[in-house]
Order: structure tokens, then sequence, then C-alpha cells
């Protein structure tokens, strides 16, 4: 049986990322689950947590924004990678029409930052790390781009957890980190 992966992908993204298409060619024998999340925080929160109860994955994984979403599957083995906690205040200086960087499978090409996504947004990052369990404090591994210039929130991710790794990269992942430094982790814990 194939071990399963989920993928959540970070704001303006997809199912469809680069990343996605970079696991499925380095993790050939592993399933992987990348949906398009709602715009919506509830939404979004509401349907992964739907995919973790019916899908069981093996790992979880997140990217920016969906670090922070990973961080709240309670209960499963997770990396959160360059996880934004507070992507309400980033885009609180993005108001307005906005292009999803990959295709949705809803062919969707655009959506819209209002002040009262962002409000919703902050509601929910108001609660994001209520309800950790000790098993996720055990399970939960970040990775932080030391160069990254859009998010920094490894002090943050210090006061709940302790397994963190830097390496020499960005904000958003090509192929190279991919293949040299999240596959090699996640095959090493499976």
């Amino acid at each position: 049986m194939k071990k399963k992966l989920l993928y959540i992908h970070g704001l303006s993204s997809s199912g469809a990322s680069g990343t996605v298409g970079n696991l499925r060619q380095l993790l050939p024998s592993w399933e992987i689950i990348a949906p398009d999340l709602p715009i919506q925080p509830m939404e979004a929160l509401t349907l992964l947590r739907t995919i973790c109860d019916e899908e069981r994955p093996d790992l979880v994984v997140g990217t920016s924004m969906g670090g922070m979403f990973a961080q709240q599957m309670h209960g499963f083995e997770k990396i959160l990678i360059n996880p934004s906690f507070h992507v309400s205040d980033f885009m609180r200086r993005n108001i307005g029409v906005q292009p999803f960087f990959n295709a949705r499978r809803d062919g969707v090409n655009q959506y819209e930052i209002t002040p009262q996504l962002c409000d919703a947004y902050k509601e929910l990052e108001s609660h994001q790390f209520e309800g950790i369990t000790p098993y996720d404090e055990v399970h939960t591994y970040a990775f932080f781009g030391k160069h990254d210039p859009l998010v920094n929130c490894q002090e943050e991710y210090k006061q709940h957890y302790t397994k963190m790794q830097l390496f020499d990269g960005e904000h958003r992942l090509n192929y190279q980190i991919v293949e040299t430094v999240i596959v090699p982790f996640v095959l090493s814990l499976f």
C-alpha cells in the first residue's frame, strides 16, 4: 500500500504547484494528495480536516500559508516549510484582485483580498495554536529558508515546537531544495 502525503499549498497557489509536481516525481511510490484550497480560511480548514479524516495521510506537508494550516492538523506527522502564521498581515498589504500562480481545477485564475477576508484569516490565526497535543509536539517539524525575504516565524514556532532546521534557500521552494532537503527528510521519517 502506498504511503500518503497531503500537501497544502500557500497563498495564491494551488494543488498543481511546481512543488507538487516535484514531490510526485521524487516520491513515485507515494500518493500525493494536493487539493486546491478555498480562499475562505474556515472552508479551507474544514476541507483539510475532512481529507485527513477520510484519507488518513501518513504525512502532512504545508508551505507558507499551507504551513499554518498543516500545523492545525492535529494527530498527524507534519512538516511545515516556511510557515506563515500571520498571512493576514501580508494580505492587508495586498488588498485587491490577485492572480493565482498555478492553474486550479475549478478554472478560477484570480481571487480578491478584501478587508473582510483579512479579518477572517486574523480570527483563524488567533486560535491556530490551540489543541496542540503531546503527539503533535513530537511529530511536527519545520524548515526555514535562511534567505526568506517574506516570512520569518521561527521564534513563534519555537514557542510551541522544538524540531526545526534551516536550509539554504528562500521562501518559495525549487526543485533542488525539494530534492536535497525535503524528500530526504521525508524518507528518513519512514
